[in-house]
């Protein structure tokens, strides 16, 4: 039972998933889902930039939504190209899976 002990300047840190670098040692699993029907409306959009913007190429964000949101959609297309998918049609909440095209 005698076995040797390496003394480490740091703890040692799990290996990070490809594409996840922020050091914290998880990792998301599933599309993170972002339900916008709780955030005042004079801010919705812009917390759904900031979250779309926070998605890398390839990725997807879920967003659940007390309407179609059609005019978001467009503003995101703006931003950069992306794939839209209804999960969920009403009438009290849309599911929509947005995803981040990667550029070619």
């Amino acid at each position: 039972m005698n076995q040797p002990v390496e003394i480490l300047p740091t703890a040692p840190q799990p290996a990070e998933p490809a594409g996840h670098a922020c050091g914290c040692g998880g990792h998301d699993d599933a599309d993170p889902v972002l339900d916008v029907r709780t955030i005042p409306h004079a801010i919705r959009h812009a917390t759904v930039f900031g979250a779309f913007d926070a998605i890398a190429p390839g990725g997807s964000l879920v967003i659940v939504a007390p309407h179609a949101p059609r005019p978001l959609l467009a503003q995101l297309a703006e931003r950069a190209p992306v794939d839209v998918e209804y999960l969920v049609e009403g009438p009290d909440a849309w599911h929509v899976r947005i995803t981040r095209r990667t550029v070619d």
